[in-house]
């Protein structure tokens, strides 16, 4: 499986990482033709290389060369995603990164994630870093981002368009709320909320003592001179490891006071909002009134928002969270030929064993398109992938 794993060696922004990206092997000219796809002037990007500590690194540059003061809101910047020619996944990335981002924004300045103003954030250049992160993520074929504890600065103050904040600043310690994160004794700004929400969107977790078959490094350089070297440094490669473990939440309630008809509903809510699994178990409660144990497995970060939308959409009072230790198998999904045309089919590696799953709503699909069982549509593609 390919993997970006970024290794925060004075912490991240938007700009280190496009960067690294380009120091790995994204051409220049690519990136800024996908960049086109968006219907937004009034920048230029530019890149050179540059020397930390005697290290050859890429400085990314965005240029705004039409000073015009426009606040965002979060509908705006994704309808400028949206509407662009860039692809669906391309666009799924990026609106992730930029939802994290007003979810924290939200939290901070106490408002409505609807109403948050984007200031920095909202600004051509974050949109540009965010977007290129994304294009450039496709362009590798990653599946996965992996990243070292996240770099702080543990001291000073930064300028913003609020005012001076204190480092790290209010946004990137929501961001990374739950995160893994290392305070240094630099008072500078380390890492930015474009490149915490980046992180936080993104990464599947941290590395620590996992095999990695290194094909390609990049260094991304940040703009000033620090007392270590100032840069991000991405390793693009192969997971050797089968097996992932990881730290989540099962979040649990007994219900026996609702309309049944909502539990659907609910199971598509809490699947849509981030959690990795919903399900429902028929129990029998106290004074023998039947009922229904809802769980859902989550990671930490979103256990707030998880919680608010269970109580909002049923009629508990209470919760039980438990951490759970999840270990799963390493997969990926690739397109491939078969006598129905391209499907996607998820690959699975276990003890060297090579094990193939044709997605259901593929097969779905053309079981209705061709009007035959579905179970025969499992078969003959299996079968195909087996000779193969």
């Amino acid at each position: 499986m390919k993997i970006a794993y970024f290794d925060t060696i004075s912490g991240i922004s938007g700009d280190m990482t496009i960067g690294a990206f380009l120091s790995a092997g994204v051409p220049f000219e690519y990136l800024k033709y996908e960049l086109a796809k968006l219907n937004i002037s009034g920048y230029e990007i530019s890149h050179r290389f540059v020397e930390k500590s005697g290290i050859k690194a890429v400085k990314f540059d965005v240029e705004i060369i039409e000073k015009v003061v426009k606040y965002r809101h979060l509908k705006d910047i994704l309808n400028v995603i949206h509407d662009s020619n860039l692809t669906d996944n391309i666009k799924k990335l990026s609106e992730k990164i930029f939802n994290e981002l007003a979810i924290a924004e939200a939290k901070v300045h106490n408002t409505p994630v609807e109403k948050v103003h984007f200031h920095e954030v909202g600004a051509i250049d974050s949109i540009i870093d965010i977007v290129g992160t994304a294009i450039c993520l496709e362009y590798l074929k990653i599946a996965e981002v992996y990243t070292s504890p996240v770099k702080l600065g543990s001291s000073g103050f930064v300028e913003t368009e609020h005012g001076k904040l204190p480092i790290p600043t209010p946004a990137v310690v929501e961001i990374l709320k739950n995160y893994p994160v290392k305070l240094t004794d630099l008072e500078y700004e380390l890492t930015t909320p474009t490149g915490a929400a980046i992180i936080k969107a993104l990464s599947s977790g941290v590395l620590n003592q996992e095999d990695i078959k290194v094909h390609l490094i990049g260094y991304g350089s940040g703009s000033r001179e620090l007392p270590v070297p100032n840069l991000l440094r991405v390793l693009i490669g192969e997971l050797q490891k089968q097996i992932a473990s990881e730290d989540l939440l099962l979040v649990e309630t007994n219900i026996d006071d609702m309309n049944p008809e909502i539990y659907p509903y609910l199971i598509e809510k809490l699947l849509s909002s981030g959690a990795y699994d919903a399900y429902m178990i028929p129990i029998i409660m106290k004074k023998g009134r039947p009922g229904i144990l809802l769980s859902t497995l989550i990671p930490k970060s979103l256990l707030d928002s998880i919680s608010d939308l269970i109580f909002k959409e049923t009629t508990t009072l209470g919760l039980r969270i438990v951490e759970v230790e999840r270990r799963k198998v390493f997969r990926e999904v690739q397109s491939i030929h078969t006598k129905f045309g391209d499907i996607k089919i998820k690959i699975v590696e276990v003890n060297g064993q090579v094990r193939y799953i044709p997605e259901f709503e593929e097969c779905k699909r053309i079981a209705k398109e061709l009007d035959i069982p579905i179970l025969e549509v499992y078969k003959q593609i299996e079968n195909e992938l087996l000779k193969r």
